[in-house]
């Protein structure tokens, strides 16, 4: 066979050099026989034997060049597969299909299988699916996060096109050719991953734990216990914070920072923060059993963000009605705990200050707006009335902010509409609102501190001087940029709230009769005819309206109803299932009704009646949302179900709204969620 093997480049260049030097000499030696001819005839003697000589090595040292060149590019390819066999990253090579084509003997022990496995990456790693393969597009490389038998990888897939190979090769056409491979690289990051997680927990968390009721456990032992009692609290606080290898320092005679690792904290969840429940069993004669807010903050920046997030944290558990644990971080809020019923202060100092500072932002204001909650309920509008008779008393003028007016409320809104004292725009619809909003106007938003479920959300972002009134237990979404905040979770109804905020507002008020209805039919709806979360200071705001002219036969007369909310309301009672033999739930029908949701809430109410249910939801399908009503009387905590369910409210009466959903699967949800946290020990 006739061999083709060519030299080129330098070594080309070097192997020639002496033929170009003997031709060079070759001219020079024409030259010279024009000079002398015996001397060119020697110098031709010379260059016939250097040819000759040259000629005969180049014919033999040309093969013996040839093969020890070949030797060594063989040698050399070798080396190279060698050192990619015997590398210790893992690799292998995979068809565009994920296929594996080629492994290194670390991919090997890492998969545990033999040289020559051949089959889709995936049944190796199954979160490596074609998918997350380089596409065929522009993207050239991809990556991810695996584990495998306990260990941490980062895995990165980068393309190797074929197309210039084959450009250059005398076999494979060029045209429409897209070949490619796939190289994936495992990167092994198990002790990084380690060494991350280990310097996170034990990066700062900050906590901090308030008494409840510490004045009140305190009135109602006998003076020589009460420190003793202090001295058995601080202890079970200390000894549990100390299990957890954290500090505890008090800070005041109810107040505790809490210094502890991010760790710890996990381990607390863990638990649940029991010392909730284990600090109610100090007993030295006490009537009254003690509870604590625990509020931490983890994961912050700094150590003073921490800090801020656990100060957010307990307002956020003190809101919500104490007896319970709040965790924040950047991203969530997760609360534990919240069963117990918050206990009422007796004291109105706090009631006497929020209603100076009211009437300060009123009076220097120009006009006040008055919203509630979307679907105005009795206690939305009859505490909204109370703010107006405040801001006509301070002679401001005031507007109620109602877009859609429902049937149980429509009886207390015609009061006044066709009332010649009041003006024709005390009640005004959203776009009404956004024209009268600026700078000189103070929002009012009672009975809701949550911004989504408002009447007018825009208002919040006009209004700069915002005043949040509410009894509602807070959830992880409030109004964050409020002047004066108020939110009392013990309150039975905002319309409780006003009435003793007007008994400190002033001298002069004058509650006119109309208005002390609407604002104890509140107080009546949200108390379930004063059956449901009702204190003295209840009873004592009942009073003074009474005093200003509420009429009991009046309101009733207000209540009253058509048959065809009485007949549904008695449908969703009779068709209610009870579910684990404890829960009732029922659907109600919103069909001819104008306000189903209401007719919903009433008729979980009225299941409360049956004995042996702890509690009852009632749901209701109404402008492509489903209402949830939830009620229970004391042994069940329904708020804490309808935060799972992206709602809230009180421990006895919440509520949540889902959408893109049907009645069975809402029901399905409910029945899923209540299993859950019957698992789990959370009712």
């Amino acid at each position: 066979m006739k061999n083709n093997v060519k030299l080129k480049g330098r070594i080309k260049f070097n192997f020639m050099a002496s033929i170009y030097m003997g031709c060079l000499l070759l001219l020079i030696d024409i030259g010279i026989y024009t000079l002398d001819v015996r001397a060119g005839l020697v110098i031709s003697v010379f260059l016939a034997c250097y040819f000759l000589t040259f000629g005969l090595i180049y014919l033999y040292a040309k093969p013996i060049i040839m093969n020890e060149m070949i030797s060594f590019a063989t040698q050399y390819g070798q080396i190279q597969r060698r050192l990619l066999r015997d590398l210790e990253l893992p690799h292998a090579l995979l068809d565009d299909q994920g296929k594996i084509i080629w492994t290194n003997k670390e991919f090997e022990k890492l998969i545990h299988k033999e040289k020559g496995y051949k089959k889709s990456i995936t049944t190796l790693f199954s979160c490596i699916t074609k998918d997350k393969l380089p596409g065929r597009g522009t993207e050239y490389m991809t990556e991810l996060d695996l584990q495998y038998e306990g260990r941490d990888f980062h895995v990165k897939m980068k393309k190797i096109s074929l197309r210039d190979m084959a450009a250059k090769s005398d076999i494979l056409s060029t045209e429409s050719y897209d070949g490619y491979l796939i190289v994936a690289y495992f990167f092994d990051e198990t002790a990084l991953k380690i060494a991350l997680r280990e310097i996170d927990d034990q990066s700062l968390a900050v906590g901090l734990i308030y008494l409840d009721n510490y004045d009140e456990a305190l009135e109602s032992v006998e003076e020589v216990r009460r420190s003793l009692l202090i001295a058995l609290i601080d202890r079970k606080v200390n000894k549990y914070i100390g299990a957890v290898d954290g500090i505890a320092k008090k800070l005041e005679k109810d107040k505790y920072l809490v210094i502890m690792r991010k760790k710890s904290v996990v381990q607390l969840r863990e638990s649940k923060f029991d010392l909730l429940e284990d600090v109610k069993t100090v007993n030295i004669g006490n009537e009254m059993a003690v509870t604590l807010s625990i509020g931490i903050g983890v994961d912050g920046l700094t150590y003073a963000q921490n800090y801020e997030f656990a100060r957010n944290a307990i307002d956020l558990a003190l809101g919500r009605g104490g007896d319970q644990a709040i965790v924040k971080t950047p991203e969530t809020v997760t609360y534990f705990g919240g069963k117990s019923q918050q206990v009422e202060k007796n004291t109105r100092v706090k009631a006497r200050v929020k209603a100076q500072a009211l009437r300060e932002i009123i009076t220097g204001k120009d006009r006040v707006i008055i919203m509630g909650h979307r679907l105005a309920d009795v206690d939305s509008f009859g505490s909204a009335i109370g703010i107006y008779r405040i801001a006509k008393t301070l002679e401001k003028k005031a507007h109620i902010v109602i877009n859609d007016v429902s049937s149980s409320v429509q009886p207390f809104v015609q009061l006044f509409k066709d009332n010649p004292e009041y003006e024709e725009d005390m009640i005004i619809g959203s776009t009404a609102a956004m024209e009268l909003s600026g700078s000189n106007s103070v929002l009012v938003v009672v009975d809701v501190d949550k911004p989504s479920i408002t009447e007018c959300p825009e208002l919040l972002k006009t209004c700069k001087a915002i005043v949040v009134l509410d009894h509602h237990r807070r959830g992880s979404e409030t109004i964050e940029n409020a002047t004066l905040s108020y939110v009392e979770a013990y309150a039975s109804s905002a319309c409780e709230m006003v009435s003793e905020i007007l008994q400190y507002i002033g001298d002069n008020i004058k509650i006119k009769p109309d208005e002390a209805d609407c604002m104890y039919s509140g107080i009546m709806i949200d108390t379930n005819n004063f059956m449901t979360k009702t204190g003295v200071r209840t009873f004592e705001a009942a009073a003074f309206l009474r005093r200003n002219g509420a009429d009991v036969t009046r309101v009733r007369k207000l209540f009253r109803e058509d048959a065809a909310v009485y007949k549904t309301r008695a449908d969703a009672v009779s068709q209610a299932e009870i579910y684990k033999h404890t829960y009732a739930i029922s659907v109600c029908n919103s069909e001819d009704l104008q306000s189903p949701t209401i007719v919903g809430a009433q008729a979980a109410n009225e299941l409360l009646n049956i004995k042996g249910i702890k509690a009852s939801f009632v749901l209701t399908e109404y402008q492509g949302l489903i209402y949830v009503s939830a009620r229970s009387i004391d042994e069940v905590n329904v708020q804490i179900i309808m935060e799972r369910l992206g709602g809230g409210g009180h421990m006895n009466v919440a509520g949540c709204q889902m959408e893109d959903i049907s009645i069975p699967e809402a029901i399905g949800i409910l029945k899923k969620t209540l299993d859950t946290m019957i698992q789990e020990g959370d009712i």
